[in-house]
């Protein structure tokens, strides 16, 4: 229809669709806030809520007591194993010297010597005591991570049974959270898709069309992407049936309108040429007339062939003579072109 518009009404309808789009985007805005602070209206629902109110709360406590424990012995493990990796570096290194010092005592064989040869034995024999000591303290402490250790075992294995008694409670309320939560999403969201139905029915070519087609853009957005991808699946058994229903209800509705319009079509071509033309708008008759197709039928016809005057489908007339000129021209436009004298009202080729 924009070949028929005038240069001045094609770029004001481009602004009013453009505040169409800007209208419907602050509604989808708008929208989304309210929408995104449904699902403040129900509270949270953690596992946690589910499970013994008595013993959940003491297998957490006893959970989080080993786990300090096991911190702790964690942290002396590395201690006594620091140390006794210190007691060892200090017997290997008394065992190096006193290994030199027994090689020089055979090698000078001086009985003075014997003293010392048996402070320095004593003295390895104190290190070796040492190490053995650290040795013992690591492993205490590496009992006593284990123990730590278990119980912490002990107390998440009874955490998890709790919490698997209390799984199904807990997926239940999710579920029917999820339910009440879609439901507030369809009560606002069908009301938009009601009134956007009902202004597209009667007011999308009103005079506040832009307004109108923002709103019903928004109600569609406010359907596909707040409603829709939140409907409870069940396994994909709702949404299937949900997209059978849908789609057999708007199938059905695209059927009844073919058919009404083939109806009007056929009631409208059995109806006299110059009531047939004074039914069609100016406008409408002009835009077909530049896609090539007829006013009347709006089926393809050959309008650059000079000898077709007449649809050949329906039989409405395309194209007359001007009355003043006899130029041949579009039986629709309200002048000649070539003389600029106004057609007769009614007229026929």
């Amino acid at each position: 229809m924009s070949k028929a518009l005038r240069l001045s009404e094609k770029w004001f309808q481009r602004g009013l669709w453009l505040v169409a789009f800007l209208f419907a985007g602050f509604l989808v805005g708008l929208g989304g806030k309210i929408v995104d602070n449904l699902n403040l209206v129900e509270e949270p629902l953690a596992l946690e809520q589910f499970t013994d109110r008595v013993q959940y709360p003491a297998a957490q406590a006893a959970l989080k007591e080993a786990g300090r424990t096991y911190e702790d012995a964690q942290a002396a493990l590395e201690q006594a194993q620091q140390k006794h990796r210190v007691a060892e570096s200090n017997t290997a290194t008394a065992n190096d010297t006193f290994g030199n010092w027994l090689s020089t005592r055979h090698a000078t064989a001086r009985p003075d010597q014997d003293p010392e040869l048996i402070a320095r034995t004593r003295q390895l024999d104190e290190l070796k005591a040492d190490e053995r000591k650290a040795l013992t303290a690591v492993q205490q402490q590496e009992q006593r991570q284990l123990d730590a250790r278990q119980a912490r075992d002990r107390a998440a294995g009874r955490m998890a049974a709790l919490e698997r008694d209390a799984d199904g409670r807990w997926r239940k309320a999710l579920q029917l959270r999820e339910l009440r939560v879609f439901a507030y999403r369809l009560a606002l969201t069908l009301p938009l898709l009601l009134i956007a139905g009902w202004l597209w029915k009667n007011k999308r070519k009103s005079t506040w069309w832009p307004f109108v087609w923002g709103f019903i853009f928004f109600a569609l957005f406010a359907f596909f992407v707040e409603l829709v991808p939140y409907l409870p699946s069940y396994g994909g058994y709702v949404r299937h049936v949900v997209g059978i229903l849908v789609t057999v209800i708007v199938g059905r509705q695209a059927i009844i309108g073919l058919q009404r319009y083939l109806e009007r079509q056929r009631a409208a071509e059995a109806l006299p040429d110059t009531q047939r033309r004074e039914n069609l708008g100016y406008d409408t008759a002009l835009a077909r007339m530049g896609k090539g197709v007829c006013p009347g039928c709006e089926r393809q016809v050959d309008l650059k062939d000079p000898k077709i005057d007449f649809c050949p489908h329906c039989g409405i007339g395309l194209f007359n003579h001007c009355t003043a000129c006899t130029a041949r021209k579009n039986a629709f436009t309200r002048f000649c072109y070539a003389c600029g004298t106004s057609a007769a009202p009614g007229s026929a080729p």
